[in-house]
C-alpha cells in the first residue's frame, strides 16, 4: 500500500523502515530535515515531501496518512492535514493521544466524510524486530482497509485488535501504560530491596534467573537484564523520572468510573515526587525505572 507518514521520532522512523521492508511505498514528512537525513542514511531511496500538502497530494486515493508525533503536537498536525484530505481518505493518529481528544477528532473528521483511526502502538523501539502490538479504535471500514499495513507492522510476534469507534484504541493503550507504570515501580522497588541487602547480591544474576520462566518473567525483566548487564549500579540513570500523561489520564478515567487504582496512583505519585526530591532521584528504584524506560523506548534521562 502507499502511505503518507508524518513524524520520524524513535518509533516513527523504525515503523517507516519496517513498512518499507515489507514492500509498502512510504512518503515521509518531518518537522526537521535532520530526522529525514538520518533515516535516508540507512534507506537510500527514501521518499520525502517538503510540506504536508505535498505529501498528501503525492498519494493516490483513498489517501492513507499516518501521524506519529507526541500528543502535544497532534492537534496542530491534524489541523494542517485536514486542509488537504478529501472524502474517503483515512487519517491515523498513532501517538499516545488522550482518548477524549480522539473521540472529538473522530467526530470532526467523520462529519467531513474522512475516516479517522486512533491507534495506540506499544512495544517501544525494539518492536521493529519483534513486531508491534497495535490497539485500534475509530472507523471500522478504515480499520478493515488498512489491515495489510497492520499485518506488516505486527510481524513476527506482535498483533492488532479493533476495539470500537472513537477513542477506544487510545483508551486501551492509556490503561496499558498505567499498568506499565505500576509494573516498573514494583520491579524498581524489588531490586532496591535486593541492592540494599546485606547479602551483596549480584543483581544481574537475579534478573537473568527471574527471566527464565518465573511468575514475574517477561518483557520488562528482559530489559532489566540488559540494563544490569551493562552496569549493575545503573549509575547513569539517576534523576527525575519523566511521565508522558497516560498514567495521569488512567487515574482520571478511573475516578470517573468510581474506581480507586491505588497501585497506579502510587506509581504516578512517585514519578511526580522524583521531579524535585533528590533522595528519590538517587534511589535504586528511580534508577531502575529510568533504565527500563531507556531500554525499551530510548527515552532520554533528565539530569538536574
Amino acid at each position: 500500500m502507499k502511505i503518507g507518514f508524518i513524524g520520524l521520532g524513535k518509533m516513527g522512523s523504525r515503523m517507516v523502515g519496517k513498512l518499507l521492508s515489507e514492500g509498502h511505498e512510504v512518503v515521509v514528512w518531518n518537522r526537521s530535515n535532520e530526522a529525514i537525513d538520518d533515516l535516508r542514511s540507512t534507506i537510500k531511496d527514501l521518499k520525502s515531501a517538503g510540506t504536508i500538502e505535498k505529501l498528501i497530494k503525492s498519494l493516490g486515493t483513498p489517501r492513507i496518512i499516518w501521524v506519529m508525533v507526541p500528543h502535544v503536537a497532534v492537534e496542530e498536525i491534524l489541523t494542517e492535514v485536514r486542509k488537504f484530505v478529501s472524502e474517503g481518505d483515512i487519517v491515523i493518529d498513532g501517538g499516545n493521544s488522550n482518548y477524549k481528544d480522539t473521540d472529538r477528532r473522530f467526530l470532526e473528521f467523520e462529519k467531513a466524510g474522512i475516516k479517522f483511526l486512533g491507534i495506540g502502538v506499544s512495544g517501544g523501539i525494539i518492536a521493529y524486530e519483534n513486531g508491534y502490538p497495535i490497539m485500534v479504535g475509530g472507523n471500522v471500514s478504515a480499520y478493515q482497509y488498512v489491515t495489510t499495513i497492520l499485518d506488516s507492522l505486527a510481524k513476527p510476534n506482535g498483533g492488532y485488535e479493533y476495539f470500537g469507534t472513537g477513542g477506544a484504541g487510545h483508551f486501551v493503550k492509556m490503561v496499558h501504560n498505567g499498568v506499565e507504570y505500576a509494573q516498573m515501580q514494583s520491579i524498581g522497588e524489588g531490586f532496591e530491596i535486593l541492592e540494599k541487602s546485606a547479602y551483596k547480591f549480584d543483581l544481574s544474576k537475579i534478573a537473568s534467573l527471574w527471566g527464565k520462566g518465573t511468575i514475574v518473567s517477561g518483557f520488562l525483566i528482559d530489559r532489566a537484564v540488559e540494563s544490569l548487564n551493562k552496569d549493575v549500579k545503573l549509575s547513569e540513570f539517576a534523576g527525575p523520572i519523566s511521565r508522558s500523561g497516560e498514567g495521569d489520564w488512567t487515574l482520571q478515567a478511573a475516578k470517573e468510573e468510581g474506581i480507586d487504582p491505588e497501585i497506579i496512583d502510587e506509581a504516578v505519585g512517585f514519578r511526580k515526587k522524583s521531579e524535585t526530591d533528590e533522595y528519590i532521584q538517587n534511589s535504586f528504584t528511580a534508577k531502575m525505572i529510568n533504565a527500563l524506560r531507556h531500554a525499551f523506548g530510548g527515552h532520554e534521562i533528565k539530569k538536574n
